[in-house]
């Protein structure tokens, strides 16, 4: 069978003792010609290879991306080759570094190869690939990093070096949010805004909420920042900040939100001034329950008062008010019905703790201020609303 090869403009760098890597660009689409991925099982007992299943919701969010108007995927894709691959250095000269350089990377391609006889292996990268392979483009250029060797465990050490580095903390992810306009995969297209929303009540100067969020710019702050970000996306999808939500062909009413946000937790600063600004092992109003419980009274509240076009802190503090006496944020202990009262600080950041403060307070706001209704929605934090 006829022999071919790839043969890609590269440099080598000289790194420590001995080890060099090569790095060059080539089109995606190119790429599993000459590179696998070693998967990883157990033929026999044995462990063999290092790389991990594909995920195919994350591979369909980097094939939407790299579908879109601008995409750029500047992180490299790392190959280990064998020694079938060779580098042919250029003449060489003055002009670059001592640890450097340029030359070609010759690859050898045979049509109908296994995988198994590919000169190349995929240590990190493999759902980037899969994504430009399922990708509807014609190609896409992609940087690679590579290193020659024969050695299965050297391959294997290198992969567990990539992906065993801390990833970015998913706060400082948030808090960069806000400041950047690009298509993001959904999770993070869903967190932008109330991203954006957060880092206004941590930083304008009328915001109750100002400097007390606790972000890695903002390490002081009493109140975790995922705790306001479930408050506001609660909120945001079915409560007082979706009536602002704009349209396909409106914009979000982003004032109104801060308006309505300042304005409520301003009262609750107000009513409830001896929890309030304590860090959270002192104060279950500054924990994650206390917010986003709270956050559920805000949209009761909202939605009592439907009819206004904007609620003011003290129209907020009118209903507020009367919850003052139910709440045991500082000490005490919460009587959610026969044998379940519970020590203020025992309420936990739980799915279960949250859903069982949030209907205690949507049941005694009930009672307390809006008893000549009927049907106001006890709240399932998960995001579900069921009517009592």
């Amino acid at each position: 069978m006829k022999k071919e090869e790839f043969r890609l403009p590269a440099i080598e760098v000289q790194q420590g003792a001995g080890q060099k890597l090569y790095a060059f660009a080539v089109d995606g689409k190119q790429v599993p010609s000459f590179a696998t991925v070693s998967r990883i099982r157990r033929p026999n007992g044995v462990l063999e290879g290092y790389q991990r299943p594909e995920v195919l919701s994350h591979i369909a969010e980097i094939k939407r991306y790299i579908e879109s108007a601008a995409p750029m995927i500047p992180n490299a894709i790392v190959i280990a080759f064998d020694s079938q691959v060779r580098f042919i250095p250029d003449v060489p000269d003055d002009t670059h570094p001592s640890f450097t350089r340029p030359g070609t990377l010759v690859i050898p391609l045979v049509p109908g190869t296994s995988a198994e006889e590919k000169p190349g292996f995929i240590v990190d990268g493999q759902q980037r690939l899969a994504a430009i392979r399922e990708a509807r483009v014609e190609s896409f250029p992609i940087c690679i990093t590579a290193f020659i060797t024969d050695d299965l465990r050297r391959q294997t050490e290198q992969f567990i070096l990539v992906n065993s580095t801390k990833p970015l903390p998913k706060g400082l992810i948030y808090e960069l949010l806000p400041a950047t306009d690009a298509a993001l995969p959904s999770l993070l297209q869903r967190r932008r805004f109330p991203a954006y929303l957060l880092d206004r009540l941590n930083r304008d100067a009328e915001s109750p909420m100002r400097d007390k969020i606790q972000t890695p710019t903002n390490p002081e702050g009493h109140i975790k920042d995922n705790s306001v970000l479930r408050m506001l996306e609660n909120s945001l999808t079915d409560g007082a900040l979706y009536r602002f939500r704009g349209t396909e062909d409106t914009e979000s009413d982003t004032e109104n939100m801060l308006g309505t946000l300042r304005a409520f937790w301003g009262a609750v600063a107000d009513i409830f001034h001896d929890a309030w600004g304590l860090p959270p092992r002192r104060s279950r109003l500054m924990h994650g329950a206390g917010i986003v419980s709270m956050g559920f009274v805000m949209d009761a509240i909202a939605e009592r008062n439907r009819n206004a076009s904007a609620l003011s802190a003290e129209q907020f503090a009118k209903d507020l008010r009367p919850l003052r006496d139910a709440c045991r944020w500082t000490d005490g202990y919460w009587d959610f019905g026969p044998g379940q009262k519970r020590k203020w600080n025992e309420i936990q950041n739980t799915s279960k703790d949250v859903q069982l403060l949030s209907n205690y307070l949507m049941v005694q706001y009930k009672a307390r201020v809006w008893n000549q209704h009927v049907g106001i929605a006890a709240v399932d934090p998960d995001g579900g609303r069921t009517v009592q």
